[in-house]
């Protein structure tokens, strides 16, 4: 476990420190499947709809993101694809990031369709962090981003004291040490008998495609991983299949079909690429894409065009759609621009200095609270502000259902009057944001 923090917290410091998202200014007002390549011509930028509003894009991007009662579905491996993958980072967060989107899950198929099936795999990708995707989006998401993550492998490796020709020969050793077999960190440990990092050298070849990630029986429970040959494991997907240029294409496509209408920042950020690339990527997709501006927001944001007709039709219910989201879940990092879903006055409660999201409580599309189940007693709920009668009985639902979900069990639920901001905690603090509040 002190190996896996000290990676953490080196990547933290390497990368994703260095890509914070600028907090909102407080001045601020207020389906699927890649399109192909298609032969560059110089972007025209037309705006079929001059502008569209908020509710609307929200409403609208809840549907693509399974968030909404007529758009859940039980089909998982689905869902990991319409919304561009699941964040991995924490050991429960991707089963309940499926279960905040499906009717009826149960934490035994998120392992049936990684260790059994396999038709989803973890690897680190965008921004460095790991996610779970489905195999056909491993290859592009590998392609696009092993630059720049086998550069901060290698450099931690170096800093853990692994050079480069130790590197070549202890991966060689590992790699037929694995064969047709899985083991653990500790278990290769004993078999090479060597005191190198193991873990950096790990580290350093799954982000080059020769090792996965597994954790067959405990994924919900615990990050103890075991790993595996690539190849052996997986071994219809290619990652050579793609150029890096086409990967980086295919990559921004893929966002867009998730998290559209969004910007050029907002697409820098989550692929963890630079602007350049990105721009280069867009003027690929140029035909496949257009303009518009949304009301309540400032900059230019960017649609897929077929996507033009269903957002300018689409009519958000009645019956408000309510989501008690997990830490770092997709939707909350699918932004750099969060003015879209959080209140400027919000954003210390929801974001800590490294951007890391915390477990949230969105009432259409905006998030309206914080929840924490951290200590397993007492299910605490944070509301920013009184609401309906109506969401509260929808909100304290969705609690009881979380929380019974998390413990196997009937949960208390506790509502409570404050919470200290996330950029005076600790590190970590974004994992248990309700500790210490009270009644």
């Amino acid at each position: 476990m002190k190996s896996q923090v000290s990676v953490l917290r080196y990547l933290a410091f390497q990368f994703i420190g260095k890509r914070t998202p600028s907090r909102p200014s407080d001045t601020c007002r207020s389906t699927a499947g890649y399109v192909g390549m298609m032969t560059y011509k110089k972007p025209s930028i037309m705006r079929v709809m001059d502008r569209i509003n908020l509710d609307k894009v929200n409403y609208f991007t809840l549907r693509k993101q399974h968030l909404t009662d007529d758009s859940q579905i039980d089909d998982i491996v689905q869902i990991t694809s319409d919304i561009s993958g699941l964040h991995a980072t924490g050991a429960q967060e991707p089963y309940l990031a499926l279960f905040a989107r499906t009717r009826h899950f149960v934490k035994e198929q998120l392992d049936n369709e990684l260790y059994v099936e396999r038709s989803l795999g973890k690897i680190r990708c965008m921004r460095g962090t790991l996610y779970i995707l489905t195999k056909e989006m491993i290859s592009v998401a590998h392609a696009a981003t092993k630059p720049v993550v086998e550069k901060l492998s290698r450099r931690y490796a170096e800093f853990r004291g692994v050079s480069a020709d130790k590197y070549q020969e202890i991966s060689k050793l590992i790699l037929e040490l694995l064969r047709s077999k899985e083991m653990t960190v500790a278990e290769i440990k004993v078999k090479l008998k060597t005191r190198l990092h193991l873990s950096a050298v790990l580290n350093l070849m799954c982000d080059q495609g020769l090792l996965l990630r597994v954790q067959k029986g405990n994924g919900w429970e615990s990050k103890n991983y075991r790993y595996a040959v690539f190849k052996e494991y997986l071994k219809d997907v290619d990652l050579d299949d793609l150029s890096e240029i086409e990967a980086i294409t295919r990559l921004v496509a893929d966002y867009l079909k998730s998290f559209e209408p969004a910007t050029e920042a907002d697409i820098a950020w989550w692929t963890g690429l630079n602007k350049a690339k990105v721009r280069e990527a867009l003027k690929r997709l140029s035909e496949q894409t257009t303009h518009l501006s949304i009301k309540e927001l400032d900059g230019d944001f960017i649609v897929l065009r077929r996507d033009l007709d269903l957002m300018a039709n689409i009519e958000p219910t009645d019956k408000p759609a309510v989501n008690l989201l997990p830490t770092l879940d997709s939707y909350l990092m699918g932004y750099k621009l969060r003015e879209r879903y959080l209140q400027p006055e919000h954003y210390d409660r929801i974001f800590d200095r490294s951007g890391n999201a915390t477990s949230t409580i969105l009432v259409d599309g905006r998030i309206m609270g914080v929840w924490d189940f951290s200590d397993g007693t007492k299910f605490k709920v944070f509301l920013f502000e009184e609401t309906k009668d109506e969401i509260r009985q929808q909100i304290h639902l969705k609690a009881q259902e979380m929380g019974q979900f998390i413990a196997g069990s009937k949960v208390e639920i506790q509502y409570v009057s404050s919470m200290t901001s996330l950029t005076q905690r600790t590190a970590g603090g974004f994992m248990s944001p309700l500790k210490g509040s009270k009644e």
